[in-house]
Formats: structure tokens, sequence, C-alpha cells
């Protein structure tokens, strides 16, 4: 068979993949992306389109989550992708939330969040989506970004091709990895660096040491809108109370114990599938819905309907909408590890995997590849 030379050899065509071979062409380097499939169809275009920084805890991985914002925008220029630059809003519709919210906005401006708290009158003056019955207030964060996903994805291989020489190969999964040399289905090529950017795939390349790393699945229902109507704007990305106890920068709040334990004890559904409830607008002026949090070492093909109740019923009571038909139902699943912010792993020379960045690809891609650049010198 054929034998073909790069300097860089990516497999995997999603976020993550994207984001290292840009790093990569950008440069200089001659890139090759390997993906077995036609197109990504992963969980890089099965999400909110949110760049989400305010959820990133603060020291090195908000600087992480800021920097891939900086390329972002400049990636966005460059392809003139639509994006909405919106913040986003925490909105408290209970005592608590509201405690957790003001205690974040107090704390998180001192270390590096651009935040506010904001009384009902300026949530609802920044949103009519917010429900303004019971509100609050709301955390108030300016640096979150939405694209829509399943464009950006679509895009970028031929922008990065066109601007910058990299050479992608659909329809071409990479069957072994070994001494330098990757085989693949329609030929083998040789690089100096090869980088495994293959998301929740653990069992085609090393998966022993995949194994070893404690990596599990994480499966997410979704749902979309049919699309609002012309020149209604969602305005920030929405979130709510739920929110405040999942992602990893509302630990500096020290009453977020207290908000978990109503939350364990009076919202059961809510805690066993995971949910925390997110609303993002596409660019057509769909409204996406989510999501939930399964984990496990398998992934149930099957979709429960509760979870999607559970998760309407909390999104009726939070925001609104001119239409609330349901379009489109799916699940994503993504690789995550219970303790670290993603997984890096070097099984032998020249050959390093990156992955396990749970639900934070689209938020930390960028600025993870380049330091993963930077690092092979």
């Amino acid at each position: 068979m054929n034998v073909e030379h790069a300097d860089v050899v990516v497999i995997g065509s999603g976020i993550v993949g994207l984001a290292h071979a840009y790093a990569a062409a950008r440069k200089g380097m001659e890139v090759v992306v390997l993906e077995r499939s036609a197109a990504a169809r992963g969980a890089s275009i099965r999400n909110f389109g949110l760049i989400w920084p305010v959820g990133q805890p603060a020291g090195a991985m908000l600087e992480m989550a800021l920097r891939s914002r900086e390329i972002w925008l400049d990636v966005l220029e460059q392809t003139s992708l639509p994006h909405w630059r919106t913040g986003s809003l925490h909105l408290a519709y209970r005592a608590d939330e509201e405690t957790v919210g003001r205690e974040f906005a107090d704390l998180g401006v001192k270390l590096g969040y651009t935040c506010q708290w904001m009384e009902p009158s300026g949530v609802t003056s920044l949103s009519d989506a917010a429900n303004p019955e019971g509100l609050r207030g709301a955390l108030y964060s300016t640096t979150e970004m939405t694209v829509d996903p399943r464009a950006a994805m679509a895009k970028l291989p031929a922008f990065l091709t066109e601007r910058y020489g990299v050479d992608f190969r659909f329809s071409t999964p990479a069957l072994a990895v070994r001494g330098g040399r990757v085989e693949t289905s329609r030929g083998s090529w040789n690089a100096d660096h090869i980088l495994i950017c293959c998301g929740h795939d653990l069992e085609s390349l090393y998966p022993a040491e995949l194994e070893q790393a404690g990596l599990q699945f994480c499966k997410l229902q979704m749902m979309r809108t049919f699309q609002q109507p012309d020149g209604w704007l969602l305005g920030p990305a929405l979130a709510g109370g739920l929110t405040m106890r999942y992602y990893p920068s509302f630990e500096i709040c020290g009453n977020l114990g207290a908000l978990r334990q109503r939350i364990t004890a009076q919202m059961r559904g809510y805690e066993r599938w995971g949910i925390h409830v997110m609303v993002s607008q596409t660019m057509q002026g769909e409204v996406t819905i989510g999501d939930s949090h399964e984990y496990g070492s398998s992934v149930d093909v099957f979709d429960k309907p509760e979870i999607d109740e559970l998760i309407l019923d909390y999104l009726h009571a939070m925001a609104r909408f001119p239409i609330l038909e349901i379009a489109q139902r799916w699940h994503g699943v993504y690789a995550r590890h219970p303790n670290e912010p993603y997984v890096r792993l070097r099984p032998e020379a020249g050959v390093e995997i990156v992955t396990g960045l749970g639900g934070a690809g689209m938020t930390l891609s960028f600025g993870l590849a380049e330091k993963t650049i930077e690092a092979m010198g």
C-alpha cells in the first residue's frame, strides 16, 4: 500500500482534532487529518455550541478557556461563521440559588471572571426569554459565546484546507498506530507527531492505555425547538440553579453545599439523571435545550422520555419562548475523567492522545491545542 508522510497526523475531525490541526498548521507544519466517517458526527455536532468560560475553575483552566475564546474569535472572523457574543445568565428562583449567585459575583471578579449580580429588572431588560415570575435575579457573565456546531464542523475543514493546506482524508479510519506510522484502510502515513483526538472512541487505538486512564462515558439527552419567529432573540444563553451545582467554577462558593442538599433531597429525578437545564439559540433561530448526564462504562442506546419531561418541566418554570414545540431530540456521548479536566497520554514516542474533555470540548479545545503544539517543540 501507499506510504505518505506528514509532519503531523491528527486522528479525528471533531472540535479537538480540528483545533490541533489549526494550531499545528499555523506553526507551518504539514498536517493531515484522518476521519473514519464522511464527516464529523459525534459530540462536536450534538451540543449547545456554547463557549462557556464561566464554568471553568479559576486558575489554569479559566485561563485556557479565555485563551480558547480568543482563538475562536480569530477563527470566526476568518471564516465569517455567524455567532452570538451575548454572555450568559444563571437565573435564580430560589433563595439558595440567589445566595450562591451573589457569592460567585462577589468572589469571581477577583479570580478573573467577568461577572456581576443582576436584579430582576436588569435580567428582563437583557432577556425576553427569562421568566419574570418568581425571579430573584441572575448571575450575568459576559464571556460566553454561541456558535452553531453543525455549521462550524461543516465549514472548518474547508477553511483549514484553503488557508493552511491541511489535508483531510474522510472515510479513512485509522486501524493501528506504531513506530511513527498510522495504518489506515487506504494506505499508511509516516509522521513526526501523531495526535489521537478521537472523542469517546476508547477501543480502537491504545485501548489498554485508555482503560487504565480511568475514563468513563457520559450520555446526554438534548432537544431543539422549531425556528422562532423572525426577530425574536434569546439574548444571553440561559442556565439555572441546577447548573450551579454542576460546573466546578462554583466550588468557590461556601453556600453551594446547601443548594446541593436541597436538590438532592427534593429533586431526586434531576439528581438521578444528572440534569441541569441550559438554553442556547442557533443562528437559524431554533432554541437548543438540555441536558442530562448518565455516566458509566457503556452507553444505553435507548433514550428515556422521562428525562426529556424533567428537562422541559424545569425549563417552563425559568424561560418562555414564542414556539415551544420540539422539532428534534437526540443524544450525544463523550468521554470524561471523573477528576481531571482532560486526559493527555503519551503511549509511545511521537504519539499523543488528547481526550476526555467532557462537556467542555467547545470551550477548551483551541486553548488546549495551542499548549499541545507548543509542548511538541
